[in-house]
């Protein structure tokens, strides 16, 4: 027997693969078990192939094939799935003229509608504009998203347009202004026909270059269009083309995401709703600015007259920002974001939303140290407010009168700012807050007491060590994260390079979280092969090295002179920066380096404070940082966007490490975890990445990472906890812990518990009562690390700051809840107590557990960003809107179970009969592995107030519960909506996120049946990301 040869696999196994594989070593083996969110599709296809294998080998005539697959299908309804003989194709169903006649059906067109098939407009072939008309003809709805839309194409397809509308159908057309090459009459033309019009009238991040149709029709059977095609002549029929054509018949989980990809578009804020009459002289404007811009002219006429709106990650910020204020009673906040990712704008979409909910105007302080910014800012907050005469300028000669000041920092000096009064400015906004530590702004900010302080910076470091957030409660309220502005198009993709560099670190001493500087200095200072690797990975990485400019990052100062001194010598002009350079030299120098005199500038930190050199194209990664606060500085400095700048490479040398040297809470910077573990993405070449962005690791330089990936998790960190703890105060608190010492809450209770650290580590705690109980406790303690609700929080700690045990009897029924909520949580089912009183009786004897969950329920507050709102239901169920919960909690606050254990539910779907609620608990991974194509686009967000959910795969819209959902108004019933991302968190089991009781607003189809619900409060950004992740949107 041959062998089977090697490769990748993603086959069943059937008893024939089995007996050729149990001739292998089973090392050679790769098996996983069947997922069972994937099994019916697998299943499926696997029957189909076989069959269709069968039936081709099948000499007999249509019949005898037709019998012989009844005779497979044995034991299923044969009813429906039994063909009917002898064997036939239903190809359509007439209508009815109005003189009751049979109409002819449209001649169909010539790719079967069963049938998935690629058209190229090659000889003897359709080509696309003809298939495309055909299909038309037929169509009930048609969604259009394409980038170009051309008057040469409206008027191939504009009568096909007209019929769908004139029967009652919906056509929708989503473009784009991109490069000024969309016709407005053309545009025009489609609205006229009856078209609902939606355009990316700002195309600059938008990035629109999709082309599809989907056409649907009432019979189920749709299908689709996805190529290269724009709406032109030439690309529908001459043009040198691909585009696919889907059939929802064979591949039905393509034209799901098709529609579903389309009804996230045209929800998207992004794209505005197009009338001529009223956006028309709008419309042209945005044409003629992109054509100029695609041309490389400069920009001629301003985009102010636009509504400015938040991008996702500025809307997230904003978001934060409200929550630091209304959840946290925080009014001094910092917001740390790249340069060029529109701070600005934040800041004063900020300002408008704080004046609406003031009811009324709020004076403003904008401090910037340069009149270019101010001038900037100044018109940022205009356009945002849509008021051409918003602000004055104070400073440079201009003196300001009115409420709302733009003033340089330099014409505030100490004799004026005594003329003002403390509270003259509801709000004071410092841009570039990493200058706060001068004289000037130190007399500002002492001086001032605004009722909100805001300060915008790029970086928070300062190389003379001054630190900025003591005027913020040593906190940064909000910090970009790198995903969001290069997938908004603020920051260019990054490309990077990890080479391994040969050098052995595993015997420098390792103190304090890291290695001593002086000893790496010593060895990175005089390692001539070091360089050498580095050069030739230049050489083989850069186009050409003779045009790049570089920032390096270096262990010390003498280690960035002599960087400097070798690539010199290399042909690389470069120089070294330190504190030690005076600004004057500083500046000179990254002004060569942006004149391209220079080919690399090497520094030890990331150049701090005021250093902006967008056209940095180039980092080199040379000194070990596991930092991921750090690695992302260093990105920062060469992701800013630049003329002619398509992306940023970056160099990484990567070195054989000791074993306490983590890469993944560096790799935490560049991948996003939530696309699954650290060690996965790595193992899998990092499949999951901002958009144009790569990760490429050379052989050595994977297995290094991989192997300290691998060592990290087979080692408990429990004993660095231990060792971090030990020797500290009494007194500290879980908070102090993870703060001192830049833990996470996950990092404790995943190997234990607080009790246990601070006895190990040697501190006090109080002894156990019932240590069995105690154990029991403890265990389930890290099942409460979600608790997110301020109502949960607040009433818990002041339960447990009282001497004496709740009396459940003295509280009301939505307080009985959540006391039910808590026992659950903490294990009471396994307690061995009878009743919840002698459950808490019990927990108030075992004071460290008192303790514990006191100061975990403190840390969980913290760190909350949840701004949870009211959920509007009884006032007995204690659920709030956007916080988390488990299963078991939400069955306890419906009121679906009481008493000491709890109740045992499975499934999706709960009826919870006493409130009258029906319970989604949804899971957007519905498979184990991160991307599945066949299981992702089930239940998603639409938007941030719609959600798509299906049901049951056997449920029609006929079946009572269906009936019920639809209804749910009438009948005076409620659907909840629970979602997570995935069943597993590093904690065990994940809890849901409420999304609120949502209102139906359409149904179609059935086996499953699709729905869109309303959701009471749009989802939060952060949230709405992840709900439309799993649909790759």
């Amino acid at each position: 027997m041959t062998s089977p040869p090697s490769g990748p696999r993603d086959h069943l196994i059937t008893n024939a693969l089995e007996r050729e594989l149990t001739a292998l070593d089973p090392a050679l083996v790769d098996v996983a078990p069947l997922d069972p969110a994937e099994a019916p599709e697998r299943l499926a296809r696997h029957a189909q192939q076989e069959l269709r294998r069968a039936l081709a080998s099948d000499a007999r005539n249509t019949n005898d094939q037709a019998s012989a697959l009844n005779a497979a299908l044995t034991g299923l309804d044969p009813d429906s799935v039994e063909v009917a003989l002898p064997a036939r194709v239903l190809q359509g169903i007439r209508d009815r003229s109005p003189m009751g006649t049979p109409v002819d059906l449209p001649a169909p067109p010539a790719t079967p509608y069963s049938q998935s098939d690629l058209l190229v407009n090659a000889e003897g072939q359709p080509n696309v504009g003809s298939e495309l008309r055909a299909e038309l003809a037929t169509a009930d709805s048609v969604d259009l998203i394409c980038a170009f839309v051309i008057w040469s194409g409206v008027r191939h397809v504009r009568e096909a347009l007209a019929a769908v509308h004139e029967r009652g159908g919906r056509v929708r057309v989503i473009t784009t202004t991109y490069m000024g090459a969309t016709e407005k009459r053309a545009v025009d033309e489609l609205v006229a026909l009856g078209a609902e019009v939606k355009v990316a009238f700002d195309a600059r991040t938008t990035k629109l270059h999709a082309k599809a149709w989907l056409l649907e029709r009432r019979s189920g059977l749709s299908t689709a269009f996805v190529g290269s095609s724009n709406l032109s002549h030439t690309a529908l029929f001459d043009g040198l083309e691909w585009n696919v054509r889907l059939s929802s018949m064979d591949a039905a989980h393509v034209i799901d995401r098709v529609r579903m990809t389309f009804e996230s578009h045209w929800a998207s804020e992004h794209f505005e709703r197009y009338a001529p009459e009223t956006r028309g002289d709008e419309f042209v404007q945005a044409l003629r600015e992109h054509n100029r811009r695609s041309l490389g002219e400069t920009s001629t006429i301003s985009f102010a007259n636009l509504d400015v709106r938040a991008y996702p990650h500025q809307q997230r910020m904003l978001e934060t920002l409200m929550v630091e204020r209304e959840r946290h009673d925080r009014h001094r906040n910092l917001v740390v974001a790249a340069t060029g990712t529109g701070k600005t704008v934040v800041a004063a979409l900020d300002y408008k939303q704080l004046r609406a909910q003031a009811g009324r105007d709020l004076s403003l302080l904008f401090v910037a140290h340069r009149e270019e910014i101010l001038e900037q800012s100044r018109a940022t907050y205009r356009a945002v407010l849509r008021d051409g005469a918003f602000g004055e300028i104070h400073g440079g000669g201009s003196v300001a009168a009115g409420r709302h000041v733009f003033a340089m920092v330099q014409s505030l000096q100490a004799d004026r700012m005594a003329q003002i009064p403390r509270d003259a400015f509801d709000v004071v906004v410092v841009d570039e807050f990493h200058h706060a530590s001068a004289p000037s702004y130190d007399r500002l900010l002492a001086h001032l007491e605004p009722a909100e302080l805001l300060g915008l910076t790029a970086t928070p470091e300062r190389l003379d060590g001054q630190d900025i957030t003591v005027w913020f409660d040593h906190r940064i309220a909000v910090e970009l994260r790198l995903w969001e502005a290069i997938d908004e198009g603020f920051l260019v993709p990054f490309q990077y390079f990890g080479v391994a560099d040969g050098t052995d670190l595993s015997q420098l001493t390792w103190r304090r979280g890291g290695y001593v500087l002086d000893e790496l200095s010593n060895l990175l200072s005089a390692d001539d092969r070091r360089v050498a690797k580095l050069l030739e990975a230049i050489q083989r990485i850069v186009l050409d090295p003779g045009a790049m400019r570089a920032l390096g990052f270096c262990v010390s100062k003498d280690h960035a002179r002599y960087m400097a001194r070798k690539f010199t010598e290399a042909g690389l002009p470069s120089v070294a920066l330190t504190g030690d350079d005076r600004p004057t030299e500083r500046a000179t120098r990254l002004r060569e380096l942006a004149a391209g005199k220079l080919r690399c500038v090497f520094s030890v930190d990331v150049l701090g404070e005021g250093v902006d050199v967008p056209d940095v194209d180039c980092l080199l990664l040379l000194r070990p940082t596991q930092s991921a606060t750090v690695f992302t500085q260093q990105l920062g400095r060469g992701l800013r966007r630049a003329e002619a700048k398509s992306h940023l490479t970056v160099i990484d040398l990567i070195g054989q490490h000791r074993r306490e040297f983590r890469f993944e809470d560096r790799l935490r910077a560049i991948v996003e975890t939530r696309r699954g573990s650290i060690a996965q993405q790595v193992a899998d070449d990092f499949p999951f990445l901002p958009a144009g962005c790569t990760i490429d690791l050379d052989r050595q330089s994977r297995e290094i990472v991989l192997d300290n990936l691998k060592a990290a998790a087979r080692r408990s960190r429990w004993r660095t906890l231990v060792s971090d703890l030990r020797g500290a105060p009494d007194t500290t608190t879980l908070a102090d812990f993870l703060s001192a010492h830049d833990h996470r809450l996950e990092d404790v209770y995943r190997g234990g518990s607080w009790t246990g650290l601070r006895r190990e580590a040697g501190l006090g705690a109080p002894a156990a009562h019932d240590p069995t109980y105690e154990t029991v406790a403890l265990r389930a303690m890290g099942r409460l690390t979600h608790i997110d609700d301020p109502e949960r929080v607040a009433f818990y700690r002041g339960v447990l700051g009282s001497a004496s045990p709740p009396d459940l009897a003295q509280f009301d029924a939505r307080h009985q809840r959540l006391l039910t909520m808590l026992a659950w949580g903490l294990g009471s089912g396994s307690s061995g107590h009878a009743t919840l009183t002698e459950f808490f009786d019990a927990l108030w004897r075992e004071r460290a557990l008192i303790v514990e969950l006191d100061q975990l329920l403190e840390v969980c507050d913290r760190r909350s960003r949840t701004l949870a709102a009211p959920s509007l239901l009884a006032p007995e169920i204690p659920l709030t809107v956007h916080a988390r919960y488990s299963r078991q909690e939400i069955i306890a606050a419906l009121g679906d179970g009481s008493g000491i254990k709890p109740k045992v539910t499975q499934g999706g779907i709960l009826f919870a009969r006493e409130s009258g609620c029906d319970v989604f608990f949804i899971d957007l991974h519905k498979a184990e592995r991160d991307y599945s194509p066949t299981t992702m686009y089930r239940d998603y967000a639409i938007n941030r107030e719609l959600f798509h959910w299906e049901s049951q795969s056997r449920q029609t819209p006929e079946q009572p519960s269906v009936k019920r959902y639809i209804n749910h108004r009438a009948l005076g019933t409620h659907v909840l909506l629970f979602v997570r991302e995935r069943k597993q968190s590093e904690l065990g089991t994940q809890p849901f996120t409420f999304l609120g009781p949502a209102d139906y607003v359409e149904h179609r189809g059935e086996r499953p049946v699709a729905f869109t619900w309303r959701l009471p409060v749009p989802m939060p950004e952060t949230l709405f990301q992840t709900a439309r992740s799993v649909a790759a949107v």
